[in-house]
C-alpha cells in the first residue's frame, strides 16, 4: 500500500496562516480526517499516461515513492528510499506563487547491515523549491530529484534518481521496458471495508545502477527498484492506526505487493497484488494471504515486528522475511520503520507505521 505517511500533523507547522482543521487524533497522521471538500476517489477511473505521472490538483494528498534493493561488487546489501509528498491544505484550484497553499515533503534514506540514515525536507508550493510535472517528468525538492533523463524515448523508462544529506548520497540510473501495474481494481485500491481508497499504480520492474556514498565511502551498486504512485483525499478511516506494507522481488521474476491496515477495533484490512513474469496481475484478498509477525525489535521506545512469516498458498509461496537492518527507523517528524528485507528466494522492502 503506499499510503506513504503524508505526515499531515507535521505539515501544519508550516502552514499556520492557513488555519486548517486539526488532524483527527484517532487515525494515523490524520489520514482519516474528513476530506469532503476535496476530490474523491471512486471506482472506474481511466488512467492516462503520461498525464497521471504528474500532480493531481483537487486531491488532498499524493506521493511519488521509490525503493531499491542494491548490492555492491562484493555482494554487500544496501537499501535506498526516495519519497516526495504533495499535500494540499485547502480544497480548490492551486493558486499561483505564494498564494499556493500546497506543502511538499521529501524523505530520503540509505540502509546497510550496520547503519541507517534518514533525511527530511519541507517546501512551500508555488515558488519553485519543490514540485512535479508530467512532461518531461520531473519530481523534485531542493536538489533531490526523480526525473526522466534527457533524450529518453518514453516517460518512466529511463530515469535518474538523486538525493543526499550529510552521511549519505546516491545517484542512480533506473530503467524499465515493462508495463506499469494498476493496483487493486484497475488502479482503485481500497484501504478499508468502509470504502476508503486511493488511486494506485506501480512500476515494480525497474533496474537500478549507479553510485552510493555512505559515511564517506563510495560504492558502485545495482539491483531491482520499485516505484509506487498514489493519490487520495481520505485514505484511512478514523479507526485505522497504521499499516504494514511489503513490496517483494522474487528470484523467479514474479513480484508481490501486499499490505494490512491495522485497526483499533476489529480485524485488519489485508490485500495485495500478485504480478507474474509478464506483468499480469491478480488481486489477493484476506483469505488468500497469511501474514504473521514473528520477531520484534525494540527501537526508539517502540516494539516493531522486523521478521515475518508470509504465505500465499495459491502461489506456493511460503517465506520468512527478515530485515537487512532491524534498526531502520525513520526518525522524522512522524517516525516510522522503513527498510530492505530479504528472504530465501528474493528481496524487497517493508514499511511499518503507527507503532
Amino acid at each position: 500500500m503506499k499510503i506513504k505517511c503524508l505526515l499531515w500533523a507535521s505539515l501544519l507547522l508550516l502552514s499556520a496562516c492557513d488555519k486548517p482543521a486539526p488532524p483527527d487524533e484517532e487515525s494515523f497522521a490524520g489520514l482519516g480526517s474528513d476530506a469532503a471538500d476535496f476530490a474523491q476517489v471512486v471506482p472506474g477511473k481511466i488512467f492516462s499516461f503520461p498525464e497521471d505521472h504528474g500532480p493531481h490538483d483537487g486531491f488532498r494528498i499524493e506521493w511519488w515513492y521509490i525503493t531499491a534493493n542494491l548490492k555492491d561488487a562484493q555482494g554487500n546489501p544496501f537499501g535506498v528510499q526516495w519519497t516526495l509528498f504533495r499535500n494540499a491544505l485547502q480544497a480548490g484550484p492551486v493558486q499561483p506563487g505564494w498564494h499556493d497553499s500546497t506543502i511538499w515533503l521529501g524523505h530520503a534514506a540509505v540502509t546497510s547491515t550496520s547503519s541507517h540514515y534518514a533525511a527530511e525536507r519541507y517546501a512551500r508550493g508555488g515558488v519553485g523549491q519543490a514540485g512535479a510535472q508530467a512532461v518531461p517528468f520531473n519530481a523534485w525538492i531542493d536538489n533531490w530529484s526523480f526525473a526522466t533523463r534527457p533524450g529518453a524515448e518514453s516517460t518512466l523508462a529511463d530515469m535518474q534518481l538523486k538525493a543526499g544529506d550529510g552521511h549519505f548520497n546516491y545517484d542512480l540510473h533506473l530503467t524499465s521496458s515493462r508495463p506499469l501495474i494498476l493496483q487493486g481494481d484497475n488502479g482503485y485500491s481500497r484501504k478499508s471495508d468502509q470504502g476508503q481508497a486511493s488511486y494506485y499504480y506501480s512500476q515494480p520492474f525497474f533496474q537500478a545502477s549507479g553510485s552510493l556514498t555512505l559515511d564517506g565511502k563510495t560504492y558502485q551498486v545495482s539491483g531491482p527498484a520499485w516505484l509506487d504512485r498514489e493519490w487520495s483525499s481520505q485514505p484511512l478511516t478514523a479507526n485505522q492506526t497504521g499499516w504494514d506494507w511489503f513490496s517483494l522481488h522474487l528470484d523467479s521474476g514474479e513480484q508481490l505487493m501486499l499490505f494490512r491496515v491495522r485497526q483499533k477495533e476489529g480485524a485488519s484490512y489485508l490485500t495485495g497484488t500478485w504480478i507474474d513474469k509478464q506483468g499480469r496481475t491478480q488481486t489477493l484478498h484476506n483469505q488468500d494471504i497469511q501474514l504473521t509477525p514473528l520477531d520484534r525489535t525494540r527501537i526508539d521506545g517502540r516494539s516493531v515486528p522486523t521478521r515475518w512469516s508470509l504465505k500465499v498458498p495459491s502461489k506456493q509461496l511460503d517465506i520468512t522475511t527478515e530485515a537487512v537492518n532491524p534498526k531502520a527507523w525513520m526518525n522524522v517528524s512522524i517516525p516510522y520503520w522503513e527498510g530492505p528485507v530479504r528472504f530465501e528466494g528474493g528481496v524487497g522492502y517493508l514499511e511499518m507505521t503507527g507503532y
